[in-house]
C-alpha cells in the first residue's frame, strides 16, 4: 500500500477519521501538523492542481463564513497569501504520495489513486470492533426462536 504524507490540523475531529480510513485500507501515514507545517506559497500551490481558487478554502473556516474571506473573489497570489496567514481556510487534508497531491478528502478521486477500501467486509469489521468508515449502525436484537 501507499505511504502518504497526511497534513491536518490538531484536533480535528474529521481529519481522524480521514486517518482511520487511510489506515484501515493499509495505507502508512506521515502526519504533519498544518498549522505548523513550513509550506511556501508554492509548495501549497501544488496540492490544488487544475482545481479554480474558491475550491482550495475550507468553506467552514471562521473566516469565510463570517464573510472575511470571499474566496471566489481572490486570485491564486491573494488565496495562498490568506491561506498561509490563516491556515485553517485551507481545504484539508492535504495528501502527497509519490509524486502527486491533493486538498480535500475525496473518497472517489482517493479510491482511483491509492486505494481507499480494505478488502474486509463491514460485518468483519464489526466482529473486530473496528468501524472506520463513517456510517452509523445499529445492533439488531437477536432473532427470538
Amino acid at each position: 500500500m501507499a505511504k502518504v504524507i497526511f497534513y491536518g490540523l490538531t484536533g480535528c475531529t474529521a481529519n481522524a477519521k480521514q486517518k482511520l480510513q487511510l489506515q484501515a485500507a493499509g495505507h502508512s501515514l506521515i502526519e504533519r501538523d498544518l498549522a505548523t507545517a513550513p509550506l511556501s506559497a508554492a509548495e501549497l500551490r501544488a496540492f490544488f492542481g487544475d482545481k479554480e481558487v474558491g475550491a482550495w478554502f475550507n468553506r467552514r473556516a471562521v473566516a469565510v463564513k463570517s464573510g472575511a474571506v470571499t474566496p471566489d473573489d481572490l486570485d491564486e497570489a491573494a488565496a495562498l497569501a490568506a491561506m498561509l496567514a490563516d491556515r485553517d481556510l485551507i481545504r484539508r487534508p492535504l495528501l502527497e504520495s509519490g509524486d502527486r497531491r491533493e486538498a480535500g478528502f475525496d473518497p472517489a478521486t482517493l479510491h482511483a489513486w491509492i486505494g481507499l477500501t480494505s478488502q474486509e467486509s463491514c460485518d468483519d469489521k464489526h466482529a473486530r470492533g473496528q468501524c472506520d468508515h463513517g456510517h452509523q449502525h445499529f445492533v439488531k436484537p437477536p432473532v427470538a426462536a
